[in-house]
């Protein structure tokens, strides 16, 4: 990564705390080397994973019987150990956390730290609000050290709207004196032609993500494509219940790799019986806004300033700050 962190104890106890089973897939009773092939096909490449896997979801991507199903991951739940935890426990691994910095002291302290890992971050407002800047600052910073706020991985960007540019990496990149071919290797890129290539890129990202240590993705935006191919009140609840296993994939992948954080950008959208107030909403409706765990609106201020307000978090109460968006990225 751009800068890498010095071994102290502190990595020993957190290596500790976070070490994988040694199980494989290979492992559960019943599974011979056909249905670990299959499982591997269908982007589930550990016990961790297939301990999270819905049954039926697993039955249809997979192809194996429910019976089968059903066995295979409640053994991986047990090695897993998926049971009740007290809450101590998760406190702990909580302080352990680490954060990802966004550029912005301002924007940090409005987030208690920065971007979190283990949780889906929704960035949504208007055009030229911030949001795909945001998402390149974000790109450039998880290769920093522990140290100077990043999480020392890699990136992958699903760009559904053709706005990701290398050029703003490397003057990014410049900017905090890193190598900016370094920083361009680190991270990569899937662009998704429709909706669904988007989810296929999400349901393959499993793959990449052991191999080049990624510790973020980006989807940017979510729901650009679904509302240029649903079309009408008609199409409606399906396009709702697709974008609705989409989410729950991305979350789903925050909970089975250690220190992942996915960010997305969303679009809004004008109510028209709004008169008095903002108008403006997020698209997606209430399955968006349930499936993000945080939500930030981003809106315009004066010059280069923007305005950064959580509007939903699980421990953050409902305020704003505000930021800068220079040449040299994402500052206060």
């Amino acid at each position: 990564m751009a800068k890498k962190k010095g071994s102290t104890d502190k990595d020993s106890e957190d290596k500790d705390f976070n070490s994988k089973p040694s199980y494989s897939l290979q492992d559960l009773p019943g599974v011979g080397e056909a249905t670990v092939k299959k499982l591997v096909e269908a982007g589930v490449l550990s016990i961790r994973t297939l301990a999270m896997y819905p049954m039926k979801k697993l039955m249809d991507e997979v192809g194996i019987g429910e019976k089968t199903a059903e066995k295979i991951i409640k053994a991986a739940q047990d090695i897993e150990k998926m049971g009740f935890k007290s809450a101590d426990k998760i406190w702990e691994k909580r302080k352990k956390l680490n954060k990802l910095t966004t550029g912005s002291q301002n924007l940090d302290d409005l987030l208690m730290g920065g971007i979190e890992p283990g949780a889906v971050t929704e960035l949504f407002g208007e055009y030229r609000t911030g949001k795909t800047q945001l998402a390149h600052q974000l790109c450039v910073n998880v290769q920093l050290s522990y140290e100077e706020g990043g999480l020392e991985g890699g990136a992958l960007y699903i760009d559904t709207e053709g706005t990701f540019r290398p050029e703003r990496l490397i003057q990014m990149a410049v900017a905090k004196d890193l190598d900016h071919n370094l920083i361009l290797k680190n991270v990569t890129i899937g662009r998704a032609y429709n909706s669904d290539h988007q989810i296929l890129l999400a349901k393959e990202s499993p793959k990449i993500i052991g191999e080049k240590n990624i510790k973020l993705i980006i989807v940017d935006s979510l729901i650009g494509h679904f509302r240029s191919e649903y079309i009408g009140r008609g199409t409606l609840a399906e396009r709702q219940q697709i974008i609705n296993t989409h989410i729950h994939d991305l979350l789903r992948l925050t909970e089975t790799y250690d220190e992942l954080a996915v960010v997305f950008t969303n679009q809004v959208s004008a109510r028209p019986d709004v008169f008095y107030g903002n108008p403006l909403t997020h698209t997606g409706g209430h399955i968006v806004a349930h499936g993000a765990t945080i939500r930030i609106f981003l809106r315009k201020g004066k010059g280069e300033q923007r305005v950064a307000k959580v509007v939903d978090a699980p421990n953050i109460p409902e305020s704003d700050t505000v930021f800068s968006i220079t040449e040299d990225g994402i500052r206060d």
